[in-house]
Order: C-alpha cells, then sequence, then structure tokens
C-alpha cells in the first residue's frame, strides 16, 4: 500500500467524508508567502531538484546540521547533487517531523514518485526529478497552476516598486500574486538597519515618514494589496514624542526602550488608521527570537535557520496596544500568530476582546506558525481557538514558504483539520450533520479567507 494513499492521516470515516467530500477540492488562497516575485514573473525554471526543494528552506537545513552534516553540503560549495545526496541521508531520520511528510507529500504530488525516500533511491528520484524539471510545465508558474492556488501573497517592503506584480496582472497571469506591505524596516528604529533604510528612502522628519508610509500603503493598494504583515520578538506599546525620538536616532544618540516603543506605537498607529480606511488585514507575527548564532549570522545572514522560539510575556502589551486603535476607531481586521505555543490562550481569547459585527471573524488566531507548523502545533492551535472562539470563523492555512512545492502544506494542515472534527463526530462531541460540516470544513479551507480578504 502507497505511504501517501488517499486516506493518509485520516483515521475515521468522518474524517474521510469530510476530506474526500470537502477540504480536497477547494482551491487556496495563499494569503502569506515568501515567494520572489521575480521568479514568477520571470516564470523560472529550475535546474535541478537541490535548487527547488532545499535552496533557502531552513527548515532543511536545520535537520541537516542537526545530522552532523557539514555545512558545505548546506550552504556551502558542494555541488548539488551531492547535497541532494546528504539530504537523502537525512530524510529517513526525521521520524516525527513534519519534514517527513512534507518531502514525500512533494515527491507525489508533483513527480509522481510514490515510495519512502532513502539514499538507496536517491538518485533515481534526483534523475527522474531533474528529467520533470527540464519541461515548461515545471516552471515555476505552473507549479502554483497544479496547485489550484487562486491567489498568493508575497511579502514586500514599503519601498518595492511593485514591477513584478504589475508585470503578472498586465500578462494575464491566471494566479492573481498580490503583495503584502511589510514596513518593519520603517517601524523596527531600534535596529542597525533603520538608519540606512531611512536615509535611503529620503525622509528626514517623522512627519514625513508618516507621509511617506501612507502614500506607500496608497500606492500597494492600487496594485492590489489588501495585507500587511508585521513582525515583532515583543509587541510594542508606549506613549511619547515620536517626532523626537526620530530626531534623537538619526543624530546618532542612543535611545530607551520606552522611546523605542513611544516611536513604534505612534507609525503602526499610522498604519492601522490607513488599514482601517482601505479595509486592509493587518498580520502580526509574535515571539521570534532572532539570529541566535552570532558566527553563522555574520557567516550567512539572516533566514538561514538559527531562529527559535522566544518566550516573553506579551499579554499586556498586546491588549494596550490593539485597544488603543480600538479607541481611535482604527482597529483593522487582525490576524494574530505566536510562535510560543504558552501563548495560544492569549491571542485565543484576545480575540474575543475586539470582535466586531459585521466582519465575520474580524479578529483571527492566525494559523500555526514556523516552528508550530506540525500535526501538534496545528492541533493545539485549533482546539485553543475551539475552546475559547469560534473555529468556524478560521481563515485557515498558510505556507510562509519559500519553496514554489510548498503546497501540498495546505493538503497536510487539510488531513490534520479533517482528522480532528472527524475525532469530534465520531465520539458524539457534534451531531453527523453533513451539510453543515461541510461547510465549516469549506470555510475553514478556503471560503472564510476568500470573503475575509477580499482579494
Amino acid at each position: 500500500m502507497s505511504f501517501i494513499n488517499e486516506d493518509f492521516m485520516l483515521h475515521s470515516e468522518a474524517a474521510k467524508k469530510l476530506y474526500h467530500e470537502h477540504a480536497e477540492k477547494m482551491p487556496i488562497i495563499d494569503y502569506h508567502c515568501h515567494l520572489i516575485p521575480k521568479m514568477i514573473a520571470d516564470n523560472h525554471k529550475f535546474k535541478n531538484i537541490t535548487e527547488l526543494m532545499l535552496g533557502g528552506d531552513h527548515y532543511k537545513w536545520r535537520a541537516m546540521r542537526s545530522a552532523g552534516v557539514d555545512e558545505k553540503y548546506i550552504t556551502g560549495d558542494a555541488s548539488d547533487y551531492d547535497k541532494f545526496m546528504k539530504w537523502a541521508e537525512v530524510v529517513p531520520l526525521c521520524i516525527g517531523n513534519p519534514l517527513y511528510h512534507w518531502m514525500h507529500l512533494e515527491l507525489k504530488r508533483f513527480f509522481g514518485i510514490d515510495e519512502p525516500f532513502t539514499p538507496e533511491n536517491a538518485d533515481m528520484v534526483w534523475n527522474r526529478c531533474n528529467e520533470l524539471l527540464a519541461q515548461d510545465d515545471f516552471r515555476a508558474r505552473a507549479l502554483i497552476e497544479r496547485s489550484n492556488v487562486v491567489a498568493l501573497c508575497t511579502t514586500d517592503d514599503p519601498a518595492d516598486d511593485l514591477c513584478y506584480h504589475k508585470q503578472l496582472r498586465e500578462e494575464g497571469f491566471k494566479v492573481k500574486v498580490l503583495p503584502t506591505f511589510r514596513p518593519d524596516k520603517a517601524v523596527e528604529i531600534g535596529k542597525d538597519t533603520f538608519v540606512p533604510y531611512i536615509k535611503n528612502i529620503g525622509v528626514k522628519s517623522y512627519e514625513e515618514l508618516s507621509k511617506w508610509i501612507r502614500s506607500r500603503i496608497a500606492f500597494f493598494h492600487e496594485n492590489g494589496c489588501r495585507i500587511s504583515d508585521h513582525a515583532f520578538e515583543y509587541v510594542p506599546y508606549a506613549e511619547g514624542d515620536a517626532s523626537a525620538v526620530f530626531t534623537k536616532r538619526m543624530s546618532g544618540e542612543a535611545l530607551t526602550k520606552q522611546e523605542e516603543d513611544a516611536f513604534k506605537t505612534a507609525l503602526l498607529t499610522v498604519c492601522a488608521e490607513e488599514y482601517t480606511r482601505l479595509d486592509w488585514a493587518m498580520q502580526m507575527h509574535i515571539g521570534a527570537l532572532r539570529n541566535n548564532n552570532t558566527p553563522m549570522f555574520e557567516r550567512l545572514g539572516p533566514d538561514t535557520g538559527f531562529d527559535s522560539v522566544n518566550d516573553l510575556c506579551i499579554a499586556e502589551m498586546l491588549s494596550a496596544l490593539l485597544n488603543s486603535f480600538e479607541t481611535k476607531n482604527i482597529l483593522p481586521k487582525t490576524i494574530l500568530y505566536t510562535l510560543n505555543p504558552k501563548d495560544n490562550y492569549v491571542l485565543s481569547t484576545m480575540l474575543g476582546n475586539f470582535q466586531k459585527a459585521p466582519t465575520f471573524g474580524k479578529i483571527q488566531f492566525g494559523s500555526a506558525w514556523w516552528i508550530n507548523d506540525q500535526r501538534d502545533g496545528m492541533v493545539e492551535q485549533m482546539k485553543a481557538l475551539a475552546n475559547t472562539g469560534l473555529l468556524s470563523a478560521f481563515v485557515g492555512m498558510l505556507t510562509d514558504s519559500r519553496s514554489f512545492v510548498s503546497y501540498p502544506r495546505h493538503e497536510y494542515f487539510r488531513r490534520i483539520l479533517c482528522n480532528l472534527i472527524g475525532d469530534w463526530v465520531d465520539k458524539g462531541e457534534y451531531p453527523a450533520d453533513w451539510k453543515r460540516l461541510g461547510d465549516i470544513i469549506e470555510g475553514i479551507c478556503y471560503k472564510n479567507a476568500e470573503k475575509y480578504f477580499n482579494l
């Protein structure tokens, strides 16, 4: 029997019914990813399976490092063939790691390879995948289309000219490729990147920066953007003179934490006002501890597999920030993500404080993110949301990925979702009302996101 068979991860008749009759057929709205727009616009042709599956994938890199693989086979100058062979040695060791399931889903769904991936068959996999990648229907756009994606949202700096998004729209690419407004470099005043960034965009004061942010939001909106994204180690909130703080920072003086937070609060308030006016959704990713390994950061830079979970207390500051927006009547649709599952109930209960008609699930507890993006993490996120809020209003899964073959993660999520709800039905905890259950499943998989983001 095939390892990735039709009932993979579906452990009850109810789960199988919900998946095969509802979840399986739903299109994908990938509302948060890190695909490179230029690669889509250029319809990139991958030179081999290593570039496609291992390039930039720090999930896999971390597993390889844990297995004692030398860095030259991960990010170094080893040949692509040798890197893939090293990965083949690591995959069978990934028992319990979602990488094992993702790898086999990708091989089956895109390349028709339906057997466990091992060092013994790695040459066959290498050759078959590369033969297919040489064909035009395995270029970047085709990989997206064959995954039943109707829209995807990339992650873009406010200064970006969005030329590739425009190109794709003008060429009539049938998948909507839309930008996401990610202003972290303008908000994070305490980081080393702030002053060079401000100088590069040519603003001289906080007032000019605020005006620039508003203008860039308007520009992104004209180009189809309906979502923003903000990353926080902790959620900032403080009152103070943002203009004075900006001037102090640009003059080279050190800031206190209170001053940094006052500036961030002020600029985030500017953003929230515009998001609300334009009916955008605001994503807040909370709790990553980044660039822990200084030698490797200096060698490889950020986003190379040296980030982990932070354990700060976030409830009071998050509440204060959201409440300040609500008090000003500028709280936009908001999705809250946590990297630390200890905060699942912090976020899942925070939602209920700020829900408002007529939006169905205006404030969302975002999908299990990054390190939580595995079966246990997904189940615990959905159970926390179901226990304290409304799972039926959930906007569901996203890839958060740089890989063009990461879309089976939506299938992985949908199977886990159906298995969870199917289990509740089998235990008699929810009636076998198949029409209503089907509507709930289709909503979480696709329809809730379609309405929420209005793409």
